[in-house]
């Protein structure tokens, strides 16, 4: 029958056949002055009426009702004779019978039914004998029978039954047995009761748990078993769960809600709903309570882990009070308060909502305090932590004062130089999170300038520099992202504090060198590096010594091949470092030692590769402008032919000697030339690829790819030639289109002097003389661009016969 049961039974309470044998069984009989004449049932209030009849209160009182609304004298229901008054006498000595009788035969039908609480008596039995104990539990006056009969252990047991049927009758009984009874309750609540009760929330079918969350409600009325019901494992989870569910009926989700809101009588439950996400119980200690439960409350909050809507809902509900307790509190309540404030602000929503409550002031006046009563190192550190959160969140720091009635602000010069020295004093913990506040600032717009010019006033650079050298990771890599934000405002004094025989730069190296997958400290470091100024000889002959160019390389090959695991670092990592290896470009012309290493390395073709590196605009740029700077050096490393001596007779009758012919010559530089020896764009084939990028999305792209291709025209080559060039591969009128966009005047006037450079070619000015886009682009540069534009642009309009040439008009007597 149990498992057959689908749980669509009506079981609505009714005193059923179920019960009924127990409730026909009696000791003794029913004598007939125990009836009422009306009910025919036992009378529990009997009176008395002036016809001396007695009847049951509430039936007399319905007779009289009746009477009095058919507007009908009242008369006695047995005599039928008319009564002069209704008034009702207690039949006090028939009721103290009656309860005798009935309490003498519900103790033996109560007897007969425990016989049947059992896991071994069938279940139509049992099923009646709980139905009749419910039957007796709610008249109210008969509980203690069934406590004091030593039934509730007996009901707890079926709780076991392999019958859903009985457990949930079982479930039902309790609750009704317990009910406004808080004996009943603690003698519930004894053993392991409790724990199989809570395994029923997690009952798969929703008649038992219904019954379970209610019996449990009956149960956290009495204040004594609050923190009994949260101290069952998984109790208070579940309960939560419950409460916040939609899949739930109503009922259950309202009895969850009502029973965790008894059990918040009790702090430790409090603290458990807490971890579980119920904060409000614990936020409104932190908000009414004492103070000592305030500070205990503050503590657990900075224990718990919040997601970051619930770090919003903690600090608009209680910042103000937390940071009223950081203020004023004494050392322990401070610690509850901050460790608190840390977990929240932890999320840029959150911070700015501290900030706009005033946590600033008081946490800056800490972190600085010094004197008799300053703050521990400890909790200092928890200070710097919440703060360096803070001036990650967006606020506006320039404007918000950390001092009451003073314009200083978290980024005046004052307050940087103050925790600039706060760092050279204090551990590595602290000096971490010092940092990290220093990062903060520097990795905004609107306040790197004010850190920028703080610390260059303090010179701090050196003292800054050597934390690349400290053991502690987290310490180092704060010191290097935050040197890496100033190093394109610094990057001189970097460099210069770098440069020598410290160390320091060395040890950025081994950084990048480890090859265990590309980490933040790695893309930092090389980052910092590849922000040094390119043109710092020094620095980079350093770097040639120390064998960093080698092995930029060859990490760049390593991730080319696929060597190094990537991750989110990946992209900044390749464009540091090609950035870094792009740099010995730059001392061609003073290192011969730079130029070997370039052909050795044959850096030519890997910058050439690099340019189609699809996605990665700072590596395109970059490789670009290394392949101008080798194209530059072309023109002198290419070895020039060497002419044959003229004979005898050749020295005296030019007409019988004839000129050599000599093949395999480079047509732009008009000598052997290579990729790898020479850097020869021409013998790479790098002009098609540059030509390009000159539609690329990226201005920087397209100014360097222009400026490499720019050195095909340069002085020094054979210009003509280099127009050729540029025609064979289509490449002429994607430079005009350059020119036509009229984008950064730096580009404009890069366009500008190639354009010149191109209309030298007769065919080339007829072709485009009559461009209107030509003429209007070139006129603007003439007209608007700085004087050396100016002239170029003269020039220009002069071979596509826009303005007449002067030189021819008035020649010039220094030419």
């Amino acid at each position: 029958m149990a498992e057959s049961w689908d749980g669509s039974y009506d079981d609505s309470g009714s005193f059923s056949d179920e019960s009924g044998f127990y409730a026909r069984l009696h000791i003794e009989p029913i004598y007939d002055s125990f009836l009422c004449p009306l009910t025919k049932k036992v009378m529990r209030d009997p009176v008395t009426i002036e016809s001396g009849q007695t009847f049951e209160r509430a039936a007399i009182e319905m007779w009289f009702n009746e009477c009095r609304e058919s507007r009908r004298k009242p008369i006695c229901p047995m005599t039928l004779k008319e009564l002069r008054t209704t008034d009702l006498n207690p039949s006090i000595a028939l009721r103290n019978t009656i309860e005798e009788w009935t309490a003498r035969n519900e103790a033996v039908q109560l007897d007969m039914a425990r016989k049947s609480l059992n896991l071994g008596s069938p279940e139509k039995e049992t099923l009646g004998s709980l139905k009749y104990v419910q039957h007796v539990c709610q008249k109210g006056l008969s509980r203690h029978i069934a406590r004091n009969a030593g039934l509730i252990p007996m009901i707890v047991s079926l709780l076991k039954s392999t019958s859903r049927r009985v457990q949930f009758r079982a479930l039902e009984t309790l609750k009704i047995v317990v009910q406004e009874d808080n004996e009943c309750k603690e003698m519930l609540a004894e053993g392991d009761t409790l724990r199989t009760v809570v395994k029923f929330l997690r009952h798969e079918h929703s008649k038992e748990k219904e019954e379970a969350v209610a019996l449990l409600y009956e149960l956290s009325t009495s204040q004594d078993l609050c923190e009994k019901i949260g101290s069952v494992n998984g109790a208070i989870l579940i309960l939560v769960g419950m409460s916040s569910s939609r899949s739930e009926n109503i009922t259950t989700v309202e009895n969850a809600e009502r029973t965790l809101e008894n059990l918040e009588t009790c702090e430790n439950n409090i603290r458990q709903m807490a971890e579980y996400g119920r904060l409000r119980p614990l936020l409104t200690q932190i908000l009414e309570g004492p103070p000592e439960t305030k500070h205990s409350m503050a503590a657990h909050l900075g224990e718990l882990v919040l997601n970051n809507d619930d770090k919003l809902f903690v600090a608009q509900t209680v910042g103000p009070s937390l940071i009223n307790i950081m203020r004023s509190g004494d050392k322990q309540a401070k610690e509850a308060a901050l460790k608190a404030l840390n977990q929240i602000s932890s999320f840029e929503a959150s911070a700015r909502v501290l900030v706009q409550q005033g946590i600033l002031p008081p946490l800056v006046r800490d972190l600085f305090a010094v004197g008799s009563n300053p703050l521990p190192m400890k909790l200092k550190e928890v200070s710097a932590t919440i703060l360096a959160n803070i001036v990650s969140s967006g606020s506006d720091f320039n404007s918000i004062p950390v001092e009451p009635n003073n314009q200083t602000t978290l980024v005046s010069e004052a307050t940087i130089h103050s925790l600039l020295q706060l760092i050279s004093n204090t551990g590595p913990a602290i000096e971490c999170k010092l940092l990290q506040v220093l990062v903060g600032l520097t990795s905004s717009p609107s306040t790197i300038s004010s850190i920028v010019n703080a610390i260059r006033s303090s010179g701090a650079i050196i003292s800054l520099v050597q934390f690349i050298e400290a053991p502690q990771l987290d310490l180092r890599v704060s010191a290097i992202k935050l040197l890496q934000n100033i190093s394109p405002h610094l990057s001189q004094e970097l460099a210069d504090a770098l440069r020598g025989s410290v160390g320091q730069l060395s040890s950025l190296f081994r950084i990048i060198a480890e090859n265990t997958g590309i980490t933040e400290e790695q893309a930092a470091a090389v980052g910092l590096l590849a922000d040094l100024p390119e043109r710092d000889l020094g620095l980079s002959r350093q770097m040639l010594d120390e064998g960093a160019f080698e092995l930029v390389h060859l990490r760049i090959f390593q991730l080319r091949q696929g060597g190094t695991r990537g991750g989110r670092f990946l992209t900044p990592f390749l464009e540091g470092l090609v950035r870094i290896l792009a740099r010995i470009t730059f001392i061609l012309a003073d290192e011969p030692d730079a130029v070997a290493f370039c052909r050795n390395r044959d850096l030519a073709a890997l910058f050439i590769e690099l340019l189609q590196s699809n996605g990665l605009d700072n590596v395109q740029m970059v490789s670009a402008m290394a392949l101008e700077n080798l194209s530059l050096e072309s023109k002198t490393l290419t070895q020039l032919p060497t002419l044959p001596e003229p004979g005898f007779c050749a020295s005296i009758f030019p007409c019988f000697s004839s000129q050599p012919v000599l093949t395999g010559l480079c047509p732009l530089h008009r000598g052997t030339c290579s990729l790898k020896e020479t850097f020869c764009l021409l013998e790479g084939n790098a002009v098609d690829k540059l030509v390009a990028l000159l539609d690329h999305a990226s201005e920087k792209v397209v100014e360097a790819a222009l400026a490499a291709l720019s050195t095909l025209l340069d002085d020094g080559v054979d210009v003509e030639k280099g127009v050729n060039i540029l025609h064979n591969v289509d490449g002429v009128q994607p430079i005009f289109n350059v020119l036509f966009e009229n984008r950064s005047e730096n580009l404009m006037r890069r366009a500008v002097w190639t354009a010149e450079r191109l209309l030298r070619n007769d065919d080339i000015a007829i072709e485009f003389s009559n461009n209107p886009n030509v003429n209007t682009a070139l006129v603007d540069a003439f007209q608007h661009g700085d004087y050396k534009t100016r002239q170029i642009a003269e020039r220009a309009l002069r071979h596509v016969d826009k303005l007449p040439n002067f030189s021819n008009i008035f020649p010039n007597p220094g030419t």
